[in-house]
């Protein structure tokens, strides 16, 4: 039987963090979570469900999520997010993963995003494969934002959907739509672009037409429009703030 531990970065999840630790009972063989900050009873909860808790002041996604891993007693671990939970087709297929020899380094799984009441099936937002299940002696999160599994050779691919519920109400949502154009400004200014003028004009509607029309927003109805409206103001945004930065 494969060791799996499960880690999870956190900051002020109280109202996330059951649902997903919930989700996980009787599948890990230890729960790691790594706040950087929480004022609410995330550590609380935590403990409570038997996880180890650390602290660790944030840097950036990527950072974060390595320092879990690396604070794993196993080598193959399944990172989530608060906000997130398996399914349970997804459950039964890591069960069974775990009792046999792993035929890959990394697994990936289909994320089924929670939107303002109901599942999203198009935008773009799904199937949003997920590289989430890997070992961390061959693979490892990369990027400040939109952080990603890298690693060298063929993935495998696990049945059942990572279940995602990416913000409560539209307020929460814009909140992270401000955060991230910010982490994104600050991304492409330190990889040394300084063209953003003619981006912010031509990126912006050209986001819009991928989700709502080539990602079949349409289809979502009035979610899919403003998936759409958010997905483009976040990169006019983006642009916008790299100008300030550029000035």
């Amino acid at each position: 039987m494969i060791r799996l531990s499960i880690c999870v970065i956190t900051l002020n999840e109280e109202e996330n963090l059951p649902r997903m630790l919930k989700s996980v009972e009787g599948l890990a063989d230890e729960i790691v979570v790594v706040d950087s900050g929480s004022t609410d009873r995330t550590l609380e909860i935590a403990r409570a469900a038997g996880a180890r808790v650390l602290t660790r002041a944030w840097t950036n996604f990527g950072e974060q999520k390595n320092f879990a891993a690396a604070q794993a007693c196993g080598d193959w671990i399944l990172l989530l997010d608060a906000d997130e939970e398996l399914s349970p087709e997804l459950r039964e297929s890591i069960l069974g993963w775990k009792s046999k020899v792993p035929q890959f380094s990394v697994y990936e799984m289909p994320r089924l995003t929670w939107f303002l009441g109901a599942w999203i099936h198009h935008s773009r937002w799904y199937p949003d494969w997920q590289r989430r299940l890997y070992d961390r002696r061959k693979a490892r999160f990369e990027g400040i934002i939109h952080e990603a599994v890298k690693f060298p050779g063929p993935f495998g691919r696990l049945r059942g959907d990572l279940l995602h519920y990416t913000a409560r109400n539209l307020e929460e949502l814009l909140e992270k739509r401000d955060a991230y154009s910010t982490l994104a400004a600050q991304s492409l200014f330190e990889k040394g672009v300084r063209s953003w003028r003619a981006a912010r004009w031509l990126a912006a509607p050209w986001t819009w037409i991928q989700y709502f029309v080539l990602g079949a927003g349409f289809l979502d109805g009035y979610r899919g429009f403003l998936i759409a409206r958010l997905a483009a103001q976040t990169v006019w945004l983006k642009y916008t703030k790299l100008g300030a930065l550029i000035k």
